[in-house]
């Protein structure tokens, strides 16, 4: 069978290693997945062990630190190769055998950890380059550190990739110019204010990165393979302040004049290759990019640093689709990288390889599943509930094969008659509508949430392909389970938007009506209710050109700080000031009027113009069904938001688990 799409399987060099395709794992922090003895745990080496099984040309594991102690993190927060090497070798040797069998390369990614962007309890010893006020919580203060320490830093560098190529990695990847982490504080000014050989000019700045580099060259030979985590521009405005992709403003950090000056001194310095974005902590959702940016982002920095730089750039940034990986090859990059798209599916390379698109499950965007859990649990991905656990909770066959019902067509639906059906059970699924998709139907609607679409796609094809028996315009009552001959009962029966009555002359609408079309949207538009959706209808509006005020009974919008993984909050927040949506907090609706309404805020009633009333104030199980079933003599499930209203994760989560297990 001929490759598809073969200028991704051509093969690439990093100095002289020759690497099978164009195809790389992007780093992605495997924080949770250390031993006792900082080694990779099992499931870590499972996870990296199916990426290589399904084709990924070079794997950049992510960041492991070489010093636990520089900031007293957690022994179970990042793998440390110097924390016991000969535990670490273990692990990882045996790991890297497995991956070589696969033709796979290899590297590691090593840090020098967070400095000022650690999460508030996340390390016991606050440091900085300078003195700094902690990125999250200014009221943590992190100290400048002392020569000793940054000496003896950089020796745990050089110590890590000796004990790094023991391990049989193909070479490692330094984390040092990235991200507003702690050796891209010291190169960015704006952090770095030392007065020593490691602060002032661009290249005293950079002494760290590039004293790096030269000693791990000396200990491990000229020709083991370094390179490179490389962000070309900062992206902010100011201290905790983003610059999003559609604003002009003055960069605060690192520009990409300094940048490109900062690359010709790191690769004279001896880095093989760089791996590059843009962005630091305080631009956050530039380095993890949510769904509200376009598809290949990063390709003008990598277009910019191939005029200056001789090394092959590696780069990254939500190109899942293949003309625009192919489009950037050769222009903007030498080698694809791909981050979330790995955790959303194990297989993508195979299936891109051997044409099958529309059995990729998309990654959303969501953050839900890798990043905004750190602190909880180890990252996995929302749409892929076996993702880091691939040995210990993949799908096995059942034993006994099973006629199983499931009722709603939904996310949860979907996952759970996916999974039965893997397992060997006969799937029935019966959806009261002509469609299946459920909530992610109207919320799929606005161009950023166009993958909650293809998500839906791949369920169908999906469904397709496992022969699952689906009977749209089909509603589901307790006598009629009794014509089916079935084993088990499997509700998924989904939620409904809540609407308001309120005094007045207006008619609303549910977000839900106005995203499916059903209702028109004038000029003036209130949406009563601040949460994710209520947001991210009124962004959608905006950007239609719609002038848009949103009411928000709470004290804030959002659910609050932290309700969301920081980065597409951060974002969400930004593109709302950025498009001119007013937001107006502990403030309800007192009634309404022909085109108008009266609020109240505190002890203040004032009006606000509205020709269009939207309400977004959260949804109701549609549990009817299973009270009146879950007694039958049959085992009966209740998941997704029909047991209880939740995000796309948790309905994927529960269901999978649900599935997995009957």
């Amino acid at each position: 069978m001929m490759k598809r799409y073969p200028q991704l399987f051509e093969s690439a060099y990093i100095g002289k290693l020759k690497i099978k395709n164009k195809l790389s794992m992007a780093p992605m922090g495997p924080v949770g997945y250390a031993d006792a003895f900082g080694a990779f745990n099992q499931r870590l080496q499972d996870y990296y062990v199916e990426r290589a099984k399904n084709g990924v040309g070079l794997i950049i594991t992510g960041i492991c630190n070489v010093d636990m102690g520089t900031e007293e993190m957690p022994t179970i927060g990042l793998p440390c190769p110097t924390s016991n090497p000969i535990a670490f070798i273990h692990s990882t040797y045996q790991m890297n055998e497995r991956v070589h069998a696969y033709g796979a390369k290899i590297f590691i990614q090593l840090t020098a950890g967070l400095g000022r962007s650690a999460l508030p309890g996340f390390v016991n010893k606050n440091i900085a380059p300078s003195e700094n006020e902690n990125r999250f919580d200014p009221r943590i203060i992190h100290r400048e550190m002392t020569k000793d320490e940054i000496r003896t830093l950089i020796q745990k560098f050089i110590a890590s990739a000796v004990i790094a190529k023991k391990s049989g990695f193909d070479g490692v990847e330094i984390h040092a110019v990235h991200e507003g982490y702690l050796l891209d504080q010291f190169a960015i000014s704006l952090f770095n204010h030392r007065t020593d050989e490691y602060g002032g000019s661009l290249e005293n700045r950079l002494r760290i990165s590039t004293e790096i580099v030269k000693g791990i060259k000396k200990a491990c030979g000229e020709d083991f393979p370094v390179s490179l985590r490389y962000s070309l521009k900062s992206c902010m405005k100011g201290i905790r302040q983003g610059g999003l992709p559609e604003e002009d403003y003055e960069e605060a950090g690192r520009d990409i004049e300094e940048g490109i000056e900062a690359a010709k001194i790191l690769v004279a310095a001896g880095y093989d290759a760089l791996n590059v974005d843009a962005g630091t902590y305080d631009s956050w959702y530039w380095n993890h990019p949510p769904m509200y940016f376009e598809d290949g982002m990063y390709r003008q920095f990598g277009e910019i640093l191939k005029k200056h730089v001789n090394v092959p750039i590696i780069l990254a940034g939500r190109m899942d689709d293949p003309e625009i990986a192919i489009s950037a090859l050769g222009k903007s990059c030498d080698i694809i990288s791909y981050g979330r798209p790995l955790l959303a599916d194990e297989e993508y390379v195979e299936k891109l390889r051997t044409g099958r698109l529309d059995e990729v499950r998309p990654c959303l965007g969501c953050h839900e599943g890798c990043l905004g859990r750190i602190g909880n649990a180890p990252i996995s991905c929302a749409v892929n509930p076996a993702c880091g656990r691939e040995k210990i909770y993949g799908i096995e066959a059942a034993v006994a094969k099973k006629n199983i019902l499931i009722i709603g067509g939904g996310v949860a639906g979907l996952e759970a008659a996916r999974v039965a059906a893997i397992r060997g059970h006969k799937v029935m699924l019966c959806e009261k509508s002509d469609q299946l998709g459920g909530n992610l139907i109207p919320g799929g609607v606005p161009h950023f949430k166009r993958n909650d679409h293809k998500l839906v796609s791949y369920y169908k094809r999906q469904l397709e392909l496992l022969n699952v028996d689906v009977k749209y315009n089909t509603t589901i009552a307790k006598e009629d389970i009794k014509k089916y001959d079935v084993d088990v009962v499997i509700a998924a029966t989904g939620s409904t938007p809540k609407n308001i009555n309120f005094e007045g002359v207006q008619a609303s609408f549910t977000a839900d009506q106005i995203l499916l079309g059903k209702a028109e949207v004038k000029d003036e538009v209130i949406i009563v209710g601040g949460g994710l959706v209520g947001c991210e209808t009124a962004l959608w509006l905006a950007q239609k050109g719609k002038k848009v005020a949103v009411v928000e009974i709470a004290k804030e919008i959002l659910g609050g700080h932290g309700s969301l993984p920081h980065m597409n909050e951060f974002m969400l927040l930004d593109l709302l000031k950025y498009y001119h949506i007013d937001i107006y907090t502990g403030t309800s609706i007192v009634k309404t009027k022909e085109n108008s309404v009266e609020v109240k805020q505190g002890d203040k009633i004032f009006e606000l113009p509205a020709e269009t009333i939207i309400t977004s104030v959260g949804y109701t199980s549609n549990d009817n069904l299973y009270k009146e079933i879950k007694d039958l003599d049959i085992p009966v499930y209740n998941i997704g938001d029909s047991n209880k209203v939740h995000n796309i994760m948790y309905a994927i989560w529960n269901a999978y688990e649900v599935a997995r297990n009957v």
